[in-house]
């Protein structure tokens, strides 16, 4: 008996007792930290997932800071001082970036400076002035220069730009400058003809470089090398710069005529310097006395395949075929009867034209809002089409019906570009760094224009966003099946409730 009880009490522990190997039941807590565990790997790998997809505008704008673009001067730039500054001082807004600007500073050094700069006071001082960052810092540095060297044409021209708050101002001081850049550069003309053993003798004179350069040789073959380069260069470069401000003076005074002389004068004296585009302005003004075969004449001549194309070029040709046959185009009509030979002309002029820069019909359709046009443009891009738009939209404006076949083409563009874009139809491939150039370029409170992609369907994106709903839910389900057969029993309580409530 006293056997059988003590192997009764046995069983009895050790059924009570747990087994040896095995975990007691745990709770909840206890099972979600456990399958956590064991699919952290499959977690981190979906969060990287959603961190690249996040991260893809970034990355993708990194990329593009390795391609370079070339940015282009504003060939319609305006005034600092009286048009800049007078939407600052109205607005309270900077309409020029810190990268523009400083693309100026570098543009007027290169215009404006030469290696001789230092045989003249007041070309030293003006050397320094256009380093300058701080603007009053510039203007005291030009009247430091003029009270040197009252014929200083550069000290002019930054005070034209700068100080000058309206465009009589400048044009005054603009004239100025002209009366003593005509000076300078008939000077250097007649240096460059001179004899270098005569230059060496006038410069010898001034004993500025003795003891600096040694021989005469040496100082024949460095100096007089640079002085007749670099110095008649810099004042063929002011008496242009000088020449084309004072046309756009005039243009802005409302004295057209007379600034398509000067800018007609201007490509007749100097007619390798069409890389600075003077071409542009003299479209713009014959545009506005509406010499649309004067402005023809033009672009016969600029838009030749070897040259570099503009928007100025490609909407300027667009307008003028579309002037032939906007006023009676109809949409109705033309799904109609088809489109005449003259309206397919226009239609492939606008293809053409939105091709190159695709941001500008928002802008001509006054489907964004403009602002004032920075003092550096990107070609192709938004910048550009701002620059344009700033100035041409009026002439688009004055020709009937214009803007309406512009409305009713321009997106049919897109239907005829390759995609990928890596392809072009007329012209090369868009290219990909645009949107990052013109971020410099223009103020933060501008919405920077990106190229118009073509986007994807509504089904694509909810095909996407199921699928990969049901991959999540799926995976939960095989870690935690307990807690996500709780989850579903109350949203079905919680769904049959609002039912029977209904």
């Amino acid at each position: 008996m006293a056997d059988s009880d003590g192997l009764g009490e046995a069983a009895t522990a050790a059924a009570s007792a747990p087994a040896t190997g095995l975990s007691p039941p745990r709770g909840w807590r206890e099972r979600l930290r456990a399958g956590l565990a064991g699919t952290g790997a499959s977690l981190w790998f979906v969060a990287g997932l959603g961190l690249l997809y996040a991260l893809r505008v970034p990355l993708r704008l990194c990329e593009n800071l390795a391609a370079e673009c070339k940015v282009w001067r504003n060939p319609l730039n305006l005034f600092r001082g009286a048009e800049y500054r007078r939407y600052t001082w109205v607005t309270g807004k900077e309409p020029l970036t810190y990268y523009d600007m400083n693309l100026s500073a570098q543009d007027h050094q290169t215009f404006f400076t030469c290696d001789t700069d230092f045989l003249r006071p007041s070309d030293t001082v003006m050397q320094k002035a256009w380093r300058e960052r701080n603007p009053p810092a510039r203007i005291k540095a030009a009247y430091q220069a003029l009270e040197l060297n009252n014929d200083c044409a550069t000290a002019y021209v930054l005070l034209a730009e700068e100080e000058a708050t309206t465009i009589v101002d400048a044009e005054r001081l603009f004239k100025q400058a002209l009366k003593a850049g005509e000076t300078v550069y008939r000077r250097s003309q007649q240096c460059q003809h001179q004899s270098p053993q005569h230059e060496a003798q006038l410069i010898l004179c001034t004993g500025f470089l003795i003891g600096i350069l040694g021989s005469l040789e040496k100082y024949n073959s460095k100096i007089f090398k640079f002085q007749e380069n670099s110095c008649e260069g810099r004042d063929t470069n002011v008496l242009v710069y000088i020449k084309r401000r004072l046309a756009m003076c005039a243009r802005k005074l409302g004295r057209i005529r007379e600034a398509v002389k000067i800018m007609r004068d201007l490509m007749k004296e100097f007619p390798p310097l069409t890389m600075v585009n003077i071409h542009e302005n003299l479209l713009e003004s014959l545009l506005e006395l509406q010499a649309y075969a004067d402005v023809q004449a033009v672009l016969a001549k600029y838009d030749d395949i070897s040259l570099p194309k503009s928007a100025a070029i490609c909407y300027t040709a667009a307008l003028l075929k579309t002037r032939t046959v906007s006023d009676k185009f109809s949409p109705e009509t033309a799904s109609r009867r088809g489109l005449s030979s003259a309206e397919i002309n226009a239609v492939e002029a606008i293809h053409r034209a939105v091709e190159f820069n695709p941001h500008v019909p928002k802008y001509l359709l006054e489907m964004k809002s403009l602002i004032l046009p920075p003092e550096h443009i990107l070609k192709r891009g938004d910048s550009e089409a701002i620059a344009y738009a700033f100035f041409h939209l009026q002439h688009w404006k004055r020709i009937e019906g214009a803007l309406n076949l512009l409305q009713c083409t321009w997106e049919g563009t897109f239907r005829m570009i390759p995609y990928p874009l890596e392809k072009g139809h007329l012209f090369y491939p868009y290219p990909s760094c645009t949107e990052t150039a013109d971020r410099e370029l223009l103020p933060t409170f501008h919405h920077v224009s990106v190229y118009p992609k073509k986007e994807l369907p509504f089904f694509i994106h909810f095909t996407a966003g199921l699928c990969s709903s049901t991959a999540m839910i799926a995976l939960l389900t095989h870690q935690f099946p307990e807690i996500m057969g709780i989850l579903v029993k109350a949203i079905s309580m919680i769904s049959r409730t609002c039912v029977e409530f209904l």
